[in-house]
């Protein structure tokens, strides 16, 4: 009796684990059960057939021939697309609501209450819906679209924009510029812990980030003759030809990204309302005073303190634009969920798809989770 009351927590948490082992066990052994009754059985060797369907957009080649690996592998390209880039405007949609939310300008902040308080309370897939079925599908058809400006068309099929196009010094000058950019980042970086270790440093030194990168853009221009590795690619449309050059995407990629985008701003606009409520009105009185403008106080000031009660909530809303980006299907985006049901269909294969699709998006969670978490850290610790 004196062991059980000393180690009491230790025995329940083993024999909750225990049960559940005992659990996963047998559902294990029913799973195996059900499929040899039907004589299925468990295995990833479906994955090297041929798929024999057609992928309506894909950043890699793919044909009918190619592989369920390579289709599965194309829809998560897909997935990516939409998340990265979602996640972006999102970020920068709901940061200027949320600020909106806050004005004293009386139209303003209305106009910022209207977005949230409609968007946060309707459906996501009623919006997508929308943008998908009353906007894209009653613009132009393809051969008469939409221009504006010259620079941007709208047609049926999609959107064309203004795009960066590499030339022949590509290959030279970009690596370079990348490394100035990293060297920049890592200069920043340092200095910025020598700043708050010594508490001062001297005024030429917070130049060196811009000077190295300037510097290796420099360098990239000179080897490759002062070419630009890259060049703006605009579209133009041709009476015979249609649009031609550009960035082309496509109705229903476009409608996933406004429409998660959009939702998501609307959760994160409030998030960053209550964040920068949180910070004691102590720290708004004693920045007016110091002679700082609204834009200092709010980047160098309030923002930051902001930041650490905005960070785990923002995190959840990144997570659920990920899972979100799941409802592609309903529009015919072809994400990793809507190549997954052909192959679930065809190969007859749902336990392994599934798995399948819970470690795709599990991965992408968990790598979300990770970033935001290093993040979250380097804030607290004043490390940005």
């Amino acid at each position: 009796m004196q062991f059980i009351k000393r180690h009491w927590q230790w025995i329940v948490q083993a024999a909750v684990l225990l049960v559940i082992l005992s659990w996963l066990i047998i559902a294990w052994i029913n799973l195996n059960q059900n499929l040899a009754a039907r004589n299925f059985g468990l295995g990833f060797d479906f994955l090297w057939n041929q798929a024999g369907f057609a992928i309506g957009e894909s950043p890699i080649p793919f044909s009918p021939t190619d592989f369920y690996i390579t289709a599965l592998g194309v829809g998560l390209l897909n997935t990516c697309k939409v998340v990265v880039l979602g996640l972006f405007l999102a970020t920068f949609i709901g940061i200027g609501v949320g600020l909106g939310r806050l004005s004293s300008n009386w139209l303003v902040n209305r106009l910022a209450s209207v977005y949230v308080q409609g968007l946060r309370n309707t459906p996501l897939l009623l919006q997508l819906l929308f943008w998908y079925s009353a906007f894209f599908l009653s613009l132009p058809a393809p051969d008469a679209p939409l221009n504006l400006y010259n620079a941007i068309f709208l047609s049926k099929q999609g959107m064309s924009l203004p795009g960066l196009q590499g030339t022949e010094s590509f290959a030279k000058g970009l690596p370079l510029i990348g490394l100035g950019g990293l060297m920049a980042i890592a200069l920043h970086m340092v200095l910025r812990r020598r700043q708050l270790k010594l508490g001062a440093q001297p005024p030429w030194t917070k130049a060196l980030p811009s000077l190295a990168l300037i510097g290796m853009v420099a360098i990239a221009l000179i080897l490759s003759g002062g070419q630009s590795p890259v060049t703006i690619n605009m579209p133009s449309f041709d009476t015979q030809a249609g649009v031609q050059g550009g960035l082309k995407l496509t109705a229903e990629y476009s409608t996933l990204v406004i429409g998660l985008s959009l939702y998501t701003a609307s959760f994160i606009a409030e998030i960053v309302r209550a964040g920068i409520e949180a910070v004691p009105k102590g720290q708004w009185e004693a920045s007016k005073s110091l002679g700082l403008n609204p834009i200092q106080v709010m980047g160098y000031i309030i923002f930051p303190q902001a930041l650490r009660v905005i960070l785990p909530p923002l995190t959840s809303q990144y997570l659920n634009l990920a899972k979100n980006s799941s409802l592609a299907i309903a529009i015919g985006y072809p994400d990793i969920y809507a190549i997954a049901s052909p192959t679930l269909n065809q190969t007859g294969r749902p336990i392994e798809v599934i798995l399948i699709l819970m470690a795709v998006y599990l991965t992408i969670s968990l790598t979300l989770s990770l970033l935001m978490t290093l993040y979250s850290r380097s804030t607290r610790w004043g490390q940005v």
